[in-house]
């Protein structure tokens, strides 16, 4: 049954990718893969139903009966346990998107499932020992997005073979290779993680001859030759399959492939029941710091802590990577057709890159469970300043005008990028007023609601919440600087007055916190016990002159460029004309 659930998740989950990226929205082939999508997605609540079952009999020894006390048994494990509710959601949000994807057809509607498909692999993903281990919120992230990257790649070979007989050879030869670099994406992004995963696991070089580092290498040589095998597939054999005789060769990659992808399955359901070797076993409890973050406070945050810290987050070093690369392939590209790019926006768009790595894999990572003046200014920063170096690096305009526009219905990146930015939604969330409003309002609701609690005791509640306050804080400068999603019809006296609203409201948000009688969140940061350092609520206090410094100071760089920019004659500083015929 667990295979079920594997095998339906991945279909589910590849299925919609592959669509929204190779597919036509109204066509048949689209809608093959959203009736095949469907089928999966009932499957996958059938399997995980089961599955949550047996493992309820697997947890608790009991004969199945039909005695009310065996029912309440049962429903206390699936409500009151964390492996118990891990099933429950699983299944409840397989049922939901069994309904939703029977439903939708279309673009927009397809994009949501597809991310409630995502997110619904996520409370499996994070069955293993991951959350056992040290380091466990790196083993988390890890293995969560080698679940999410090993589905697309799975679930999008499958849905070639089911799509095949509804594509014209020259439809499916633009599909393979529009599959294969989702394909090689995927495979990057599984062997990286999985590499952060083994070794969490492994704990060291010796422990690669126990039956955990057994299973490990046996999954990465496949993982290799699957490696080979689509670099051969991409360079040599697309052309082919999709010629009148190539039908065997398609067929034989496929079986090859899904082979060895059924072998690198087996080794990861096997090392999910494989104990890991005990060097890396989270150290005895001897300190309220063990009991709540799982690993002994780190040495006191010295010069010398801010320069050499680090806990590595797996999400943001990948997501900085592909920002890299795909930023300056853009820039090649455009060079190679002879235009030109200013260099400043590149160091501001690296600039950006550097500062998130530095806040989700340096000191700041590393101390934010401790400190409550450090997790303030790693939230600050990821509200304000990131963004503001990551938007005046104009992405957007950058991506409509180094990528190839499509020509046969499908959206590709430039067109999934247009769409985004001429969806009503975006226009609204870029009103001064409404943007102002939720930056406000994200910022008094992280810290005076349960929101700031759970961000510190779940690695994935912390994830979440630094993506949201990212997401809105580029929203936020975007509406100010202008920008090829801000709307310009809007008068400068309204742009005028919600930047200072915002700057207020940072303004008073940080003397509140400097003010404050007690500490914030005191069963988390006064129950720490640091033996060095300021006290919680003095270090509370430098955290609200730190969310002040840096919240009002580049929200007074924004304002500067906003001013400059609506000079005579001058265009919003972010902004460039997007050719609309496209180059590439």
């Amino acid at each position: 049954m667990k295979l079920l659930v594997n095998v339906t998740a991945a279909t589910m989950v590849g299925s919609l990718a592959l669509a929204l990226f190779a597919l036509q929205a109204g066509t048949r082939p689209f809608d093959v893969a959203l009736d095949t999508t469907s089928i999966a997605a009932a499957l996958f609540t059938l399997s995980s139903a089961v599955t949550a079952f047996l493992t309820f009999l697997n947890v608790i020894p009991a004969a199945p009966t039909l005695d009310p006390a065996f029912g309440q048994q049962l429903g206390r494990f699936l409500v009151e346990t964390e492996l118990g509710r891990a099933w429950l959601t699983t299944t409840v949000a397989g049922a939901v998107l069994t309904v939703l994807t029977f439903a939708v057809r279309g673009w927009t509607p397809t994009l949501f499932v597809a991310i409630l498909a995502a997110a619904s692999l996520v409370p499996m993903a994070t069955q293993g020992h991951a959350g056992e281990e040290a380091s466990h919120e790196a083993a988390v992230m890890s293995l969560v997005i080698h679940t999410l990257a090993a589905a697309v790649w799975l679930g999008g070979l499958i849905l070639l073979v089911v799509v095949r007989p509804a594509l014209t050879r020259a439809e499916m030869h633009t599909t393979l290779l529009r599959y294969s670099s989702i394909a090689l994406a995927a495979f990057i992004v599984v062997a990286l993680s999985g590499t952060v995963r083994a070794s969490i696991g492994l704990g060291g070089w010796d422990a690669l001859w126990s039956p955990y580092g057994a299973l490990v290498l046996a999954k990465a040589v496949t993982l290799v030759m699957l490696g080979v095998l689509g670099a051969w597939y991409r360079r040599r054999l697309i052309n082919r399959a999709s010629q009148p005789r190539g039908s065997r060769r398609f067929w034989g990659v496929v079986i090859l492939e899904l082979a060895f992808m059924g072998i690198a399955s087996g080794a990861a359901a096997a090392l999910a029941r494989t104990p890991t070797p005990g060097g890396n076993e989270p150290p005895v409890v001897e300190s309220a710091a063990q009991l709540l973050t799982g690993n002994p406070v780190p040495p006191e945050l010295t010069t010398i802590e801010w320069l050499t810290s680090t806990d590595v987050d797996p999400l943001w070093v990948l997501v900085a990577a592909f920002g890299l690369f795909f930023y300056l392939a853009g820039v090649r590209r455009l060079r190679i057709q002879g235009e030109s790019w200013p260099r400043r926006r590149i160091v501001l768009w690296c600039s950006g890159l550097a500062a998130l790595l530095w806040v989700t894999s340096g000191p700041i990572n590393a101390y934010r469970e401790y400190l409550f003046s450090v997790n303030a200014l790693g939230l600050t920063l990821f509200s304000v300043v990131i963004p503001l170096l990551l938007v005046c690096g104009t992405p957007v305009t950058l991506a409509l005008r180094a990528i190839t526009p499509r020509t046969d219905g499908s959206r590709g990146g430039r067109e999934w990028v247009l769409s985004l930015t001429q969806n009503p939604v975006v226009r609204i969330l870029t009103h001064p007023f409404v943007a102002a409003g939720v930056a406000i309002v994200t910022l008094w609701g992280t810290y005076f609601t349960g929101i700031f609690r759970w961000a510190l005791a779940d690695p994935l509640g912390y994830e979440g919440l630094a993506a949201f306050s990212l997401l809105v804080g580029c929203i936020l400068v975007v509406t100010f600087t202008g920008g090829a999603t801000a709307p310009r019809a809007h008068p400068t006296r309204s742009r005028v007055v919600a930047l200072v609203a915002v700057m207020g409201s940072y303004a008073v948000f940080g003397i509140t916190i400097v003010v404050q009688s007690g500490t914030l969140v005191a069963d988390w940061f006064g129950a720490m016990d640091r033996t060095w350092g300021a006290s919680p609520l003095a270090d509370q206090a430098a955290g609200g002159i730190l969310v002040w410094a840096f919240g009002i100071a580049p929200l007074m760089v924004i304002g500067a460029v906003f001013v400059v920019g609506q000079g005579p004659g001058k265009e919003p500083v972010a902004a460039l004309p997007a050719r609309q015929g496209g180059r590439g």
